[in-house]
């Protein structure tokens, strides 16, 4: 009896996503098991939405944790775009402080 069995390659479903002051952008994607974070971004279109993203200097992680564009990724992920900050975060808390005072 012949093997009836379909020939069907894994796959995970992740969300990217991407902030701006005035939005925010999810987009959910479905790739191979065993995909990087860069196959992601690259199958999800947010590089076409948003041509100013430059991967080779913005952040990436998956639920807050920094990671490399390399990594692989696992069902349900959370991966996440970070922008560059405007303010030092910690110079602006010196300044409310000093406004405080």
């Amino acid at each position: 009896m012949a093997d009836t069995k379909a020939n069907t390659e894994a796959t995970i479903n992740v969300h990217v996503c991407y902030a701006l002051p005035d939005t925010t952008v999810l987009l959910e994607t479905q790739l191979p098991a065993g995909s990087t974070i860069k196959q992601a971004i690259d199958g999800s279109g947010v590089l076409t939405r948003f041509p100013d993203i430059d991967l080779s200097v913005q952040k990436v992680g998956v639920f807050g944790k920094l990671k490399t564009l390399d990594a692989v990724l696992h069902e349900g992920d959370r991966i996440e775009i970070y922008r560059a900050l405007k303010a030092d975060p910690m110079e602006s808390r010196r300044r409310r402080a000093k406004h405080k005072g």
